[in-house]
């Protein structure tokens, strides 16, 4: 008798073990962001709009932020029994550049409205819903080095988005710092000075070419870094700089 009931634990935490995540194992999602890494609809590899990911972030006090590359989304979440549910997502009402980000949006608003299933994989989040399972791992702190995409103007304490085709980056690596718009900024290395979070650049001369609406991004960036000295801050993956008289750029890595 006594072998019987061994053999009954044995399997009753067998069985535990392989159960879908608990409540408690859902406290773990708290305070962490995940990144997409991989996304598959119906058993193929559904491709993203260039330059998104589905960031998914678990607060410390039970509630969800999503996001698919355009406006954000947020609601209260609970991880019960292996479910992501999600009471009602509010979102926000950003023109978005293009077209198939409102679509993106509406796709990733959908699938987490569905009660989809989660787990966790080693360090990576899986979301499986009817027909889609997104991977995500978690988010690395970003840094200074590397090249960031200039996605906002800021002016008088106003956002302004990049007009639509225009792609403008800066690139800090090894001590030099490169501004490319494909116009009047060709990507030439200037060295820079850190001092905190302050940096202090030369741009140097720039070419004068009439290039349309890259010449109001251009406007922005020379007015931002043009006076030599300017301040950063890294939030998540958004860079912001910043001139003594508040005008700026927000930029995405």
């Amino acid at each position: 008798m006594s072998t019987r009931i061994a053999l009954a634990v044995l399997m009753l935490v067998a069985t535990s073990a392989c159960a879908a995540p608990s409540s408690s194992q859902g406290a773990n999602l708290r305070g962490k962001v995940y990144v997409s890494s991989s996304v598959t609809e119906q058993g193929k590899p559904r491709a993203l709009v260039e330059g998104t990911r589905v960031e998914l972030r678990f607060t410390d006090d039970d509630r969800l932020t999503a996001n698919a590359g355009c406006n954000h989304m947020q609601s209260p979440v609970k991880l019960d029994d292996g479910k992501l549910s999600v009471a009602d997502i509010s979102m926000t009402a950003m023109g978005c550049p293009k077209p198939e980000l409102h679509q993106q949006d509406e796709w990733l608003s959908n699938l987490l409205r569905a009660t989809p299933s989660w787990k966790l994989d080693g360090a990576n989040l899986v979301l499986t819903g009817p027909d889609t399972e997104i991977v995500l791992a978690t988010e690395k702190p970003a840094t200074l080095e590397g090249a960031w995409t200039v996605d906002g103007l800021v002016t008088r304490d106003a956002v302004s988005s990049v007009p639509a085709g225009v792609k403008a980056t800066i690139t800090f690596r090894g001590g030099a710092m490169a501004v490319d718009t494909g116009c009047n900024f060709n990507g030439g290395d200037r060295p820079y000075e850190l001092s905190g979070q302050t940096i202090k650049v030369v741009l140097g001369p720039m070419t004068d070419k009439g290039c349309d609406q890259i010449n109001e991004v251009e406007e922005v960036i020379a007015q931002t870094l043009g006076k030599g000295e300017f301040t950063y801050a890294i939030n998540r993956s958004t860079l912001t700089l910043t001139n003594a008289e508040g005008t700026g750029l927000t930029l995405k890595k």
